[in-house]
């Protein structure tokens, strides 16, 4: 048995007229992923099908395919022709599959030809469709909590997991034959993938979050912000599924929304980690401090006692304390000065130019490179430094080591025996010829 594409012939009555038998999808909704063909002419008088069984496919029918849908035939349990195209397919009986693979390429075919032999039945023929669209709002959660390493706080916390996310069908014929039950296909009933995701195979995204938190937690991501991580979580998420999702069943992950709670153990310790970080920054510290006291006056002001009382409720707050607060504030203070002494020598630092630097005609100075740092141009050459023969650098005209004057471009030749050096070398002191000294009379 196989197919063929139909050329639809709207005239003379439309497709009934042309072909008995029309075979289309059953009602699919949005997370239905396989449905039974169902024949829209079975009964018509015209029909050529003088079975009459509703276990076969009559020859000359057509199959009607609809985008985002892959349609299978099935000839006594095994696939023998499908069509992941849309379009009108008419059934020949003495044909050899055709295989229209749309937009699987022939990576499907050779899926098709591994898996076609297997049989559930005999001599039965059914048709059936699967959606290949992405499957969306399929439910899932952590029934445990699920440990987290939180980087920030240095602890581990334990976290409930719950949201949706989606699937899509990437190797049809392999999801069909590994994932889509058999009395489903034998009684042509319809199967709803949240359902079938939440029988079997729930757990293995729940076993494939821990480690896709734990890379999170690598990254430095707080459990806080993990919902802000989502793209990464489901890049993790598809990593971790991949052998025994796309690779064993031809399903793969498509997109993850995850919501995360705390249970109140784990909130109450965050909060108290919170605190002792808080008071780890002398400018909260210090505010506070001064919180605190604006509040003891407030409540003293409120004593029912009276005005007196009050007052003398806020000079004994005020003596008892005053020592604590002073101590307290003074500590806050120092520690605030110090960040902004050590923040200001950092910006200094970082302003002032480099040591040794030069500085462009831009007027950009503390350049250390062969390139000016701000627009680009090269380091001139240092044509005002030279080396003396005593072996000092210097600037000037003489030599700040010996006093010998700067040689210039000027070469030297020996006033006793007429020896020249070699102007590229250092300049010795003494002439190696006679032993004269080299001194300003020599230069020429």
């Amino acid at each position: 048995m196989g197919i063929v594409r139909a050329v639809v012939d709207s005239v003379g009555g439309g497709l009934a007229d042309t072909w008995l038998e029309v075979i289309e999808p059953s009602d699919m909704s949005t997370t239905t992923v396989l449905c039974p063909g169902v024949s829209k002419g079975r009964n018509d008088r015209r029909n050529n099908n003088t079975k009459g069984s509703a276990n076969s496919v009559s020859n000359g029918s057509i199959i009607h395919v609809y985008d985002g849908q892959m349609m299978l035939i099935i000839d006594g349990g095994a696939v023998v022709d499908y069509s992941a195209e849309p379009g009108y397919f008419e059934v020949k009986n003495s044909s050899l599959p055709s295989l229209f693979n749309g937009q699987f390429g022939d990576s499907i075919k050779e899926t098709f030809n591994r898996v076609r032999f297997g049989g559930i039945t005999p001599t039965s023929q059914r048709v059936v469709y699967l959606n290949l669209k992405p499957m969306e709002g399929i439910k899932f959660g952590t029934q445990e909590p699920v440990s987290y390493y939180d980087p920030n706080y240095d602890i581990d916390v334990n976290v409930r997991a719950f949201g949706k996310f989606s699937v899509e069908i990437v190797d049809p014929i392999k999801f069909f034959k590994t994932i889509i039950p058999t009395s489903d296909v034998t009684n042509m009933r319809p199967v709803d993938m949240e359902s079938l995701i939440s029988q079997r195979y729930d757990q293995e995204v729940i076993t494939a979050l821990a480690p896709a938190l734990s890379q999170l937690s690598m990254q430095g991501v707080r459990i806080s912000q993990v919902v802000g991580h989502t793209k990464e979580l489901c890049d993790a998420l598809k990593e971790n599924l991949k052998d025994s999702w796309v690779e064993e069943r031809g399903i793969q992950l498509k997109q993850v929304g995850i919501t995360i709670n705390l249970d109140p153990e784990t909130k109450e310790l965050l909060k108290q980690r919170s605190q002792v970080a808080m008071f780890n920054r002398p400018d909260l510290r210090e505010t506070m401090v001064q919180q605190n006291i604006s509040q003891g006056i407030r409540d003293a002001g409120s004593n029912p006692g009276g005005a007196g009382n009050a007052m003398f409720g806020i000079g004994m707050m005020m003596n008892g304390s005053q020592g604590f607060m002073n101590t307290a504030s003074n500590n806050n203070m120092q520690q605030m000065q110090q960040q902004m002494q050590q923040q200001q020598m950092q910006q200094q630092a970082a302003q002032a130019p480099a040591a040794g630097g030069w500085t462009c005609s831009c007027g950009k100075a503390g350049n250390t490179g062969k390139f000016c740092a701000e627009c680009g141009k090269p380091k001139p050459a240092d044509s005002g430094s030279w080396k003396c023969a005593c072996g000092a650098a210097n600037t000037g005209k003489f030599c700040a080591e010996c006093g010998k004057p700067k040689p210039a471009n000027r070469k030297i030749k020996c006033d006793k025996c007429g020896y020249e050096p070699d102007m590229s070398k250092p300049i010795p002191k003494f002439c190696p010829e006679c032993g004269d000294p080299i001194n300003e009379s020599d230069f020429v």
